[in-house]
């Protein structure tokens, strides 16, 4: 197998050329040896080997790539396949079109994608829940059974493009006769036409429908996850497939909870009593009630690790953690009593006000990233 040929060479060009001299020279070689000008053999391989070279010394990328590692450089994964090239993409981008296809509308396409919007309780999202949800989309008319016209009447090939859903004009060009295809502008590429139209669609062939849904959300999502139901966005175009749907979740805050990735704090108040002489309390979490013990001389800001009471993790094993922070409320309103008693507490602890080494949101922010 011959050695594939320099691109530079094949449009005859130095390596320095800019894009305007790449450009011109590919546009004198592509009049002087296009298969509907040029009949000689060897004729349509010269005009793919110059065409092929245009496609990557015009793209500034493919060019770099090409300079550095020669063809190796703009071939393999994530390279241009030139099998089958497509010549008229290219000719049609230096000019303007001669000798181009438009691609048709009968071939299959896929459905649109639908997005819905759900919002969903932090519980819900902590233990999973199943949700009904109402969609509206196209669906194929019940009617004319997805065919447009009114029932005992069918679609009758169109006269314009005799079926085929493709139009051709012949033009004359200074390379030639070219010949231009173009989608059908009677039938827009169907290849038939409705005569009469069904009264309820009214020729479209579909209908806008709502429908129920179950969504299955499992547990640990959190505001931003997206579900995905396969096949239930927008219908195909001839035959296609459908779309999908995307269920985008939003998590309500919740009341105490306060969610860090998979981890949850909850921010507890004890009174100076209990700070001061230890007890033990019963916090909520999102298993059930969870006992903590507060030690004597407990301090504001103190947290609790509680290993494995927080959020499940989403697709995989195991939970997160729950951190409770601990703060001391200060009474508001005292009896004469209490404020008697307290007056005698703070004249026996008199003292000099002792600094923290560091501050409370440091040592919250410690403890979420995993610091001691």
């Amino acid at each position: 197998m011959a050695a594939k040929r320099d691109y530079y060479e094949s449009l005859g060009v130095g390596r320095q050329a800019g894009p305007d001299e790449i450009r011109s020279a590919y546009r004198k070689l592509a009049k002087q040896y296009h298969p509907d000008v040029n009949k000689e053999t060897g004729a349509e391989d010269r005009f793919k080997e110059v065409s092929e070279a245009y496609a990557v010394l015009s793209d500034e990328q493919k060019r770099a790539a090409y300079d550095r590692y020669g063809h190796a450089g703009v071939s393999g994964a994530g390279a241009p396949d030139f099998s089958g090239f497509g010549m008229e993409d290219i000719f049609e981008s230096i000019f303007g079109g001669f000798g181009t296809r438009t691609t048709t509308r009968r071939s299959p396409r896929r459905g649109t994608d639908v997005r819905y919007d759900l919002s969903i309780t932090f519980e819900e999202a902590i233990s999973g829940v199943e949700k009904e949800i109402q969609v509206t989309r196209h669906e194929a008319c019940g009617t004319c059974k997805g065919s447009g016209a009114e029932p005992g009447t069918t679609p009758v090939r169109c006269h314009t493009c005799n079926g085929s859903g493709e139009v051709r004009q012949v033009r004359q060009t200074f390379l030639g006769s070219m010949v231009n295809v173009s989608t059908c502008p009677t039938c827009q590429g169907k290849g038939e036409t409705i005569a009469t139209p069904c009264h309820t669609c009214h020729g479209r062939t579909q209908v806008r429908q709502t429908r129920r849904l179950s969504v299955n959300i499992p547990p640990g999502v959190d505001s931003g996850t997206q579900i995905r139901l396969s096949s239930e966005g927008e219908p195909g175009i001839n035959g296609g497939p459908n779309g999908n749907l995307y269920v985008a979740l939003t998590v309500l805050p919740h009341k105490h909870f306060r969610r860090q990735g998979d981890d949850i704090v909850l921010e507890v108040a004890i009174n100076l009593a209990q700070a001061a002489l230890g007890t033990d309390i019963t916090v909520p979490s999102v298993n059930g009630a969870e006992k903590i013990k507060i030690p004597a001389g407990t301090q504001a800001g103190t947290i609790f690790h509680l290993r494995g009471k927080g959020v499940p993790r989403l697709q995989r094993s195991g939970r997160g953690d729950m951190y409770v922070l601990v703060t001391v409320a200060t009474p508001t309103q005292l009896s004469n009593d209490q404020k008697k008693l307290l007056k005698e507490l703070a004249k026996s602890l008199e003292g000099d006000a002792v600094p923290q080494e560091r501050g409370l949101i440091d040592r919250i922010r410690d403890v979420l990233i995993g610091g001691s």
